[in-house]
């Protein structure tokens, strides 16, 4: 066969098929190179799939914890008094004692200091745990997290967070406990800058630190129990099919997150309470020098049972937190997940 070297070369045919008329249309445009108008398409949905960015995690931590804990901060100030208080002393007792004195307000003593510590040290702890353990996730082909692995997630970023947040957590304390002193002996602190200013300059910065161990102790246990504990329960009723996604799945699993912390850490957040409220006696000195010490000083002296004393009002607290604090944050992050998702 002579062909005209003035024509055009005949197209290679399929090997299979022929001629690349002759092919089907998906196969076709399957030969076809993407065009530049179908590469933009594809970036601007993988970009749309990658979510909301790292910073938001903290922004709802933040919104979450001030959000929950607007319903349980008269609680804590009543953990806090039974807490300092060493003689034996009921929740409606302590109630009267401070309304008698305090009225209503009373109930609210150290918001500003409540209320920065959540926008501190609750943005950090579970930012932390977010960004953490979305990164082990990553790295599992499923997707899934041991939670031997969510244990020491929520281990590193409590205890991370407590030490930086330490000097919130004592100016709260002490706010929320100076209405139990005598007059002569109360700090009347303004609001949390005033308090943070003034045990820096009467006392030293260093003490802003005291009792930084049970603080850590405490974050450190607090996070692993909450944080960790919430995150399996929900793995575990959805897997079991109990419960579909949704409120009452986040209800039962922070319900079951919140007793399960406030049992584990209320020993070390008595210890806390008494090593930050602490003033010297008259020989100067103070009456608890470490965690282990307060913590086989004050059964030994007071019972067992002194351990968790205040356990009704630090589980309403504590427990009532966790289902606040996990349902608000859960519906921010539904919030920010259908406006990035747009």
């Amino acid at each position: 066969v002579v062909l005209d070297p003035s024509l055009p070369p005949p197209r290679p045919h399929h090997p299979l098929i022929g001629p690349d008329q002759d092919r089907p249309a998906s196969l076709r445009s399957a030969a076809r190179p993407a065009s530049p108008s179908r590469h933009k398409m594809a970036s601007s949905s993988a970009s749309a799939s990658a979510g909301p960015p790292m910073w938001t995690k903290f922004v709802v931590s933040g919104l979450a914890g001030v959000s929950g804990w607007m319903f349980v901060h008269p609680f804590d100030v009543l953990k806090v008094r039974m807490q300092v208080s060493e003689t034996k002393v009921s929740a409606v007792g302590m109630i009267g004692k401070i309304y008698s004195k305090e009225g209503i307000p009373g109930l609210y003593s150290g918001l500003s200091a409540a209320v920065t510590r959540q926008l501190t040290y609750t943005t950090l702890r579970l930012g932390l745990y977010d960004v953490i353990r979305e990164k082990i996730s990553a790295g599992n082909a499923k997707g899934e997290v041991p939670f031997a692995l969510k244990l020491a997630t929520g281990l590193t970023a409590g205890a991370t967070a407590a030490t930086i947040c330490c000097p919130v957590e004592v100016s709260l304390v002490r706010m929320q406990a100076d209405g139990n002193r005598p007059v002569a002996d109360r700090r009347n602190y303004k609001h949390i800058f005033d308090a943070m200013y003034r045990v820096s300059s009467e006392e030293g910065v260093t003490t802003l630190w005291r009792g930084v161990a049970p603080t850590v102790f405490r974050g450190a246990v607090v996070s692993t129990t909450q944080l960790a504990t919430y995150d399996q329960a929900k793995t575990v009723l959805l897997g079991s099919g109990v419960l579909s996604e949704g409120v009452a799945l986040h209800l039962s699993s922070s319900l079951i997150s919140g007793f399960v912390y406030c049992f584990t850490s209320l020993p070390l957040d008595i210890c806390k309470t008494r090593m930050q409220d602490q003033k010297p006696d008259a020989s100067g000195k103070l009456p608890y020098k470490s965690v282990f010490q307060a913590l086989v000083k004050i059964p030994r002296q007071e019972g067992v049972l002194a351990l968790w004393k205040g356990f009704g009002p630090y589980f309403a607290r504590g427990g009532g937190h966790t289902i606040g604090m996990f349902v608000f944050a859960e519906q921010y992050k539904k919030i920010l997940n259908d406006i990035y998702s747009k």
